[in-house]
């Protein structure tokens, strides 16, 4: 933080830029703690307010807006790369558009205050259509009120923030190895629980050449993505059929014989994996080989093999903003 501090008085305006606009679109910097300090620059006259403010707030507006126009151009692509770091993908994109959309437009002015939302909630409102207009009034309030609240307290507790940044060098070796054996441990346990997934689940795999031959041959093949990746663009394996993967107990017309295929957009095929495991117990007394084909969707299309748009009729994406 002393070191930080000591940029901020240097370069001013730029660096505080940069570190909000990085933030915005989703690097892991410190923006709070910058504008905290730059509060404090303006209680002793190093900055001035009204630069501060209108140069993190444009910062800020930029960064938002380019989420937002790729949310709005790339779908829900984008929003599975921001979630490739969560433990589980899938899970982190449906949780963070339905609590987006179930609490309304105004989550907006407080998601920069909401960590897991603060970078969704761009792209996410672009991904449901939100009018440019709309989102911009909201997100410029938005952020006005983060970079305000943060600058008021670091001008106010100016004072304290001194006290803390003269003590940080002497602590910083310290947070430095926290922060080291925090990323070690996160590793660990990605690394663990890849192993015991392995470990725990028996379903067989199919290239997708071979899945191709059998389904030509009359093998089944089911489109088991959440409803949360499809959009209007949306593809799917040419002769597929539609299973939710949260509903699969509703289903009544899984078949009783013969081999099933089933396939998913996500990171290693996370749902693919869970849905046939699934459903090798629920068909354990049928005469059903359930097989994950591997790599999903996205090897399908690489290796050359048709696919179809979804129609309209099967379609179950998320509510979208007018």
């Amino acid at each position: 933080m002393g070191t930080l501090n000591a940029a901020l008085a240097q370069h001013g305006y730029a660096i505080l830029a940069a570190i909000v606009f990085l933030e915005a679109i989703g690097v892991p910097v410190p923006a709070a703690v910058a504008l905290l300090i730059a509060g404090g620059a303006v209680a002793s006259g190093v900055l001035q307010a009204q630069y501060v403010l209108g140069v993190a707030l444009f910062a800020m507006l930029a960064g938002d807006t380019l989420m937002f126009l790729l949310g709005r151009y790339t779908g829900w692509w984008l929003l599975g790369i921001l979630c490739r770091i969560s433990l589980n993908p899938e899970a982190c994109i449906l949780r963070s558009a339905d609590s987006f959309y179930r609490r309304g437009k105004t989550l907006l002015v407080i998601a920069k205050f909401i960590p897991g939302i603060n970078t969704m909630a761009p792209p996410l409102a672009g991904s449901m259509n939100m009018r440019l207009t709309t989102f911009l009034r909201l997100d410029l309030a938005g952020a006005a009120l983060y970079i305000g609240s943060y600058c008021i307290v670091g001008y106010v507790f100016s004072g304290a923030l001194e006290a803390v940044t003269r003590g940080y060098d002497t602590v910083g070796r310290l947070v430095g190895w926290i922060v080291i054996a925090l990323i070690v441990g996160y590793v660990l346990l990605r690394v663990w629980l890849w192993i015991r997934g392995r470990a725990l689940t028996a379903v067989p795999f199919a290239n997708p050449t071979d899945a191709a031959r059998e389904v030509a041959a009359g093998a089944f093949v089911y489109d088991v993505r959440s409803h949360g990746y499809f959009d209007a663009k949306a593809m799917r394996i040419q002769g597929s059929r539609r299973l939710d993967p949260n509903a699969l107990h509703q289903d009544a017309e899984l078949p009783v014989e013969g081999t099933m295929f089933v396939y998913c957009t996500c990171v290693r095929q996370a749902t693919s994996v869970r849905v046939a495991g699934e459903l090798q117990k629920m068909l354990q007394d049928k005469s059903v080989r359930v097989t994950v084909i591997r790599g999903g969707l996205r090897a399908w299309e690489k290796a050359g093999l048709p696919v179809e748009a979804i129609p309209e009729s099967e379609m179950a994406a998320l509510p979208v903003f007018e």
